[in-house]
């Protein structure tokens, strides 16, 4: 049987476990995913989908199995990894009492860039992200849209290998969710970007994702493209039916998939 070497995927997991006590969160995952696509991780809340993406990004260490991003290994060399890597998580990490150009250059300064060329990549990066005319505007006056793009910005200022994006477009309106996706493709296509999102938008999974690997009880239960997975449960099956199939159904002691889904998008835009 011929295995691809790992340093030919931009993720490589074998047996990647990770146990909370006698909890077991995640169970013994294989992932292989290629430089330059984009990968979605679906699953119910509490499948295991964020305790993937933590490990992987190294903030948290696993129980047992081997995992490896951007060619290095997540024990063994952390540093290596976290200079491959850019993470955008579901919390809100710009500040909204500065300007978006000096989150930029917080960040340049965290990501240690050579200062000669720290302008150059503040201004490619608001210029790519569509925020030239609101750079010095207060991050506090911005849209919930503009607010996800400048996380992007944010994230992409070192030119990483693999982007890590945890529930990218939640609570934002069609028009912003549409502006994050076609900003993913255009990272992708310009700068070979790899990306691994987590989300529950199912229009979002099949639309922006290359492959997907839907998560149930820690373990993954099916990887593939959005039209392989549709075809598997036959004529007429949508993405809907698909994580309904494959996740478990309903997700439990928190309602349906739906109601998770609209109770999370109301509660943000409550604030």
């Amino acid at each position: 049987m011929n295995i691809d070497p790992p340093d030919r995927f931009a993720i490589h997991t074998s047996g990647l476990t990770r146990r909370f006590g006698d909890v077991i969160a995640v169970d013994h995952i294989a992932l292989r995913v290629p430089y330059g696509e984009i990968f979605g991780l679906l699953g119910a809340n509490g499948a295991g989908k964020s305790t993937v993406i933590k490990m992987l990004t190294t903030l948290l260490s696993p129980s047992s199995g081997m995992a490896e991003v951007g060619g290095f290994n997540i024990i063994s060399s952390p540093a290596d990894v976290r200079r491959r890597i850019g993470y955008v998580s579901q919390l809100l990490s710009a500040d909204g009492a500065l300007t978006g150009y000096e989150n930029l250059r917080l960040s340049a300064k965290l990501y240690d860039l050579p200062k000669s060329e720290r302008e150059e990549r503040i201004r490619s990066a608001l210029e790519f992200m569509g925020l030239v005319d609101s750079a010095n505007k207060l991050v506090r006056t911005y849209s919930g849209g503009m607010i996800r793009r400048l996380e992007l910005a944010q994230a992409m200022l070192h030119r990483p290998a693999i982007l890590f994006l945890d529930e990218p477009t939640i609570g934002l309106d069609p028009v912003a969710r549409h502006t994050v996706w076609e900003r993913l493709r255009d990272l992708r296509r310009d700068f070979g970007m790899t990306v691994l999102i987590t989300t529950h938008d199912m229009e979002e999974a099949e639309s922006l994702c290359d492959r997907l690997a839907i998560m149930h009880k820690g373990q993954i239960s099916v990887v593939g493209t959005p039209a392989e997975l549709r075809a598997e449960l036959g004529d007429g099956a949508n993405m809907d039916d698909v994580f309904v199939h494959y996740a478990g159904g309903s997700i439990q002691e928190s309602g349906t998939f739906r109601e998770i889904v609209q109770n999370r998008r109301a509660a943000h835009r409550l604030g």
